[in-house]
């Protein structure tokens, strides 16, 4: 199904350049909707592809809500593929490390894989040696989610909805949760999150892309230039659990106020960075988290988030041996993360913002994910 949303030249408004739209501009929008095989248990997994004007494409499927492909254009026009991945389902199906998926119900990490809320103790699946990540054994990046197409004069997008059962991956409460992706004509993906609950429970959901501004399998991300608006960072011990002190970034490898290349300092961080920003924030409005320039393309990524903290995480647990869609084997550092979130271990550290959802309460993220070159 190929669903086209616009109107002809002669009525649109004058650009300043690709993509911005004057206020009673409407951009060309188009929105597919096609089959991408089906699950072991033989349920079908759907693919939807978003595309504006200036050609960048997203493509997401139902089974993690995965983006398995974002082209966007460098400085000369040309198209790129610039989150990692696979072709094809049964890739996605055989194990991977969270690439493009929708993690939940709690993004990073809890501490011994377990919990106190309202005086009771809930013990999770332990799958980070004795701790807790992204959700368990089974979190939402291994869920099929229910898909819905949404489409209006300036943007497309799905809308994905999922009912985790109380007790999935040992978290109190029916958790109802929708996850909408939106594509507009500025070039910017916006995710927005929404979840509601029976019980008392815990809640921290991102995305997971892997980001590789010169194009998926090009070589490493380490001369990306990074700026993260974050004057601390939640310290963590060895197990990367936080400690629950927030310690300043100024003199230290984590510093990223000043734009700066990933991998100028990252010999100086043991194991790469995998670091929780505390951002500058003030207030729930989106605000810039992070911004990175690739070099020679000249792409641009820049994230905006609701969100308290943002993952800053380098790959740098990939070894080579998974390939992605052009055939070229996935090394460390051959993409970074910019996961928006809560803070790992909330629920252990009474002193991080609350992730703590009560019934009659709606937890609401906004993520926008914007590229410009």
């Amino acid at each position: 199904m190929l669903i086209t949303i616009g109107c002809n030249d002669s009525k649109r408004a004058a650009r300043d350049d690709c993509g911005r739209i004057a206020s009673k501009g409407v951009s060309a929008m188009f929105l597919s909707r096609e089959p991408f095989g089906t699950t072991a248990d033989g349920k079908a997994v759907e693919c939807f592809t978003l595309r504006n004007d200036c050609n960048m494409t997203v493509q997401i499927i139902t089974y993690g809500g995965i983006i398995t492909s974002l082209r966007v254009p460098d400085r000369a026009g040309r198209l790129a593929d610039v989150v990692l991945g696979f072709n094809t389902l049964p890739e996605y199906l055989a194990g991977h490390p969270f690439f493009g998926a929708l993690v939940g119900r709690y993004g990073n990490r809890i501490a011994g894989a377990r919990f106190t809320l309202n005086g009771r103790e809930y013990r999770l699946a332990a799958n980070d040696g004795a701790n807790h990540l992204h959700g368990g054994l089974a979190g939402f990046d291994k869920k099929l989610w229910e898909a819905e197409p949404i489409r209006d004069e300036r943007e497309v997008g799905v809308k994905l909805t999922y009912l985790s059962p109380d007790g999935e991956e040992g978290y109190p409460g029916n958790l109802a949760t929708t996850v909408t992706y939106h594509l507009n004509g500025q070039n910017e993906l916006s995710v927005h999150y929404e979840a509601t609950t029976d019980r008392p429970t815990v809640v921290n959901l991102t995305q997971h892309s892997y980001f590789n501004l010169a194009g998926e399998g090009s070589g490493t991300i380490l001369e990306h230039e990074m700026m993260i608006d974050a004057d601390r960072v939640t310290a963590v011990g060895p197990d990367l659990i936080p400690t629950g002190e927030l310690q300043p970034v100024a003199g230290t490898a984590l510093d990223f106020r000043t734009p700066g290349a990933i991998g100028a300092a990252i010999a100086r961080v043991p194991g790469g960075y995998d670091h929780n920003y505390v951002l500058n924030k003030d207030g729930r409005e989106p605000s810039l988290a992070a911004r990175v320039r690739e070099p020679h393309s000249g792409r641009v990524l820049e994230v905006f988030t609701t969100e308290p903290g943002m993952q800053f995480y380098s790959a740098n647990f990939l070894d080579g041996s998974l390939k992605g869609k052009a055939g070229a084997a996935y090394g460390e550092h051959s993409g970074f993360c910019l996961e928006t979130q809560h803070f790992p271990d909330s629920p252990n550290q009474p002193a991080f913002p609350s992730t703590v959802l009560n019934p009659g309460e709606t937890y609401r993220h906004l993520t926008i994910f914007k590229f410009s070159a």
